[in-house]
C-alpha cells in the first residue's frame, strides 16, 4: 500500500512538472474568434451544433498528442522538422499562410478586448493600447517559467463560462440529445460555422506552438507519458468551456428567436436577464480569453516562423540573441492591435473569416505532421498507431471535402 501511494505521489509530481505546454495550448484555443464562433454557433442553430464536439474533441486530442510526442521524442520543434524533410520552399509557404491567418486570429484578440471592456464603457482607444503594452511587456520582460505560470492562471479563469452556462439554465435535455445526435444540413451558414468550429478548436498555430513549448520546457521521452496525459486533459476541458458557451448562447439568445449575432459582446449583453452574474462572468471570460490569446497567438507565430527558417527563437533568450523572434512578435502586437482601432474596420467578418481560414489550413499542416510522426528514423519506438493515422487521415479527407463543398456553393452563387 505504502509503495502504491509512492508511486502515485510521484506520477502526480511529474505532471505537474510537465503541466504547462498541452493544457495552455488547448484553452487559449478559446479565444475570442472561438468564443464568438461558438456563440454565433449556439444563437443561429441552437443546440444543434453540440454534436461536432464530440468529434473535434477526439481529433483535438490526437493531433496535441501526435505533436506532443513528436517534440518529447525528437527535441525538436514542428516548423524545423518540416525544414528538415520538406526543404526551405514549402517551409517557407507554410510560414507566409500561417502568418497571414494568424494576424487575422490576433485582430479577432484585440477586438476582443475592445468589444468585452466596451460594455462597462472603456474606450476601445485606451484598452486596446493598454492590452498591447501589457502583453508586450509579459513575453518580452519575462521568461519561460514566469509566463507560463501567467498562462495557466489564464486558465483557469475559463470556469467562468461553465458557471454562466448554469446561470442560464439552458434546455439540459435537449442539450444532452444534440449532443450525441449528429445533424448534418446543406446549408452554406451551417458548413460555413462547422469549418470555423473546426478552425476555432483545432487551429494549424495550435500544433506549432505545443511542440515547441514542449521542447522548450524540456520535456523528454521520459516524461511522455506524463505529458501525454496533460494534454488530453486540456482537450477535454476546453471543449467542455466550448460546451457551455454554445449552451448559454442556445437558451439565452436562440430559445428567443435565432440570431446572427454580431460578436461575443452581444452574446455577453444577451445573458443580462438570467442575472448581472451572468452578464460579468461571460464578459469577464471575454476579456480573460482575449489578454490571453493576444499573447500566445503572436509567441506561436514567432516560434514557428523562427525555428522553420533557422533564425534564435525562446522567450527564455534576451532581445538581442534573438532579434527576428522578438521583432516578429513585436510587429504582430503592433498591427493586430491598431487595425482593431480603424474606425468602421470589419472585425466581425474577419473574427468569422480568421476561424474558417483556420479550418481550411488545417489538412495542410496535418499531412506533414502524419508524414513526420510515422518516420521510424525520426521516431523510432514512438511513431504513430494504425488507428491515430486512421483518424487523422479521417480528418484531413472530411475537411478537404467540407471546404470544397462551401466553395462549390460560392462558386454556384449559394448563400
Amino acid at each position: 500500500m505504502l509503495k502504491m501511494l509512492k508511486r502515485f505521489r510521484y506520477h502526480i509530481a511529474v505532471f505537474f512538472a510537465v503541466l504547462g505546454p498541452g493544457f495552455v495550448t488547448a484553452n487559449v484555443d478559446n479565444d475570442s474568434g472561438g468564443i464568438f464562433t461558438y456563440s454565433a454557433a449556439g444563437a443561429r442553430y441552437g443546440y444543434l451544433p453540440l454534436w461536432t464536439l464530440l468529434p473535434i474533441t477526439l481529433v483535438l486530442i490526437i493531433t496535441q498528442e501526435m505533436c506532443s510526442r513528436m517534440g518529447a521524442a525528437t527535441g525538436k520543434g514542428l516548423s524545423d522538422l518540416i525544414r528538415e524533410e520538406f526543404g526551405l520552399r514549402v517551409t517557407f509557404l507554410m510560414m507566409a499562410l500561417l502568418v497571414l491567418v494568424n494576424l487575422t486570429n490576433v485582430m479577432a484578440e484585440f477586438a476582443g478586448v475592445a468589444s468585452s471592456l466596451e460594455l462597462f464603457h472603456v474606450s476601445r482607444y485606451f484598452s486596446v493600447p493598454v492590452a498591447a503594452v501589457a502583453v508586450w511587456f509579459l513575453v518580452v520582460k519575462g521568461n519561460y517559467k514566469s509566463v507560463e505560470k501567467i498562462f495557466l492562471f489564464g486558465c483557469a479563469l475559463y470556469v467562468t463560462y461553465i458557471i454562466s452556462g448554469f446561470l442560464v439554465k439552458p434546455d439540459w435535455k435537449t442539450a444532452a440529445v444534440y449532443s450525441v445526435k449528429p445533424v448534418l444540413m446543406l446549408e452554406p451558414g451551417y458548413i460555413y460555422m462547422l469549418i470555423g468550429m473546426v478552425g476555432t478548436t483545432i487551429a494549424p498555430w495550435m500544433q506549432f506552438y505545443l511542440q515547441s513549448a514542449v521542447v522548450e520546457k524540456g520535456i523528454t521521452a521520459k516524461e511522455y507519458a506524463a505529458s501525454r496525459v496533460e494534454v488530453i486533459v486540456g482537450c477535454i476541458v476546453t471543449d467542455v468551456v466550448a460546451f457551455f458557451i454554445i449552451v448559454a448562447c442556445a437558451g439565452a439568445i436562440y430559445s428567443v428567436k435565432p440570431t446572427d449575432i454580431q460578436d461575443a459582446a452581444q452574446a455577453a449583453v444577451a445573458l443580462k436577464p438570467f442575472g448581472q452574474y451572468a452578464f460579468l462572468l461571460f464578459s469577464a471570460g471575454l476579456l480573460n480569453a482575449s489578454v490571453f490569446a493576444a499573447c500566445v497567438l503572436p509567441l506561436s507565430t514567432a516560434y514557428c516562423v523562427c525555428e522553420g527558417l533557422g533564425f534564435e527563437s525562446g522567450v527564455n533568450r534576451r532581445m538581442g540573441e534573438a532579434p527576428v523572434f522578438y521583432g516578429l512578435y513585436t510587429l504582430l502586437i503592433v498591427v493586430g492591435a491598431g487595425v482593431t482601432l480603424i474606425p468602421s474596420f470589419p472585425l466581425v467578418t474577419m473574427i468569422l473569416l480568421s476561424q474558417v481560414l483556420n479550418g481550411m489550413l488545417l489538412p495542410f499542416v496535418l499531412i506533414p505532421m502524419i508524414l513526420l510522426i510515422n518516420k521510424h528514423d525520426l521516431m523510432g519506438e514512438f511513431v504513430n498507431p494504425r488507428w491515430f493515422n486512421l483518424v487523422a487521415w479521417i480528418t484531413v479527407v472530411i475537411i478537404i471535402g467540407v471546404s470544397m463543398a462551401y466553395v462549390g456553393f460560392i462558386l454556384r452563387g449559394v448563400h
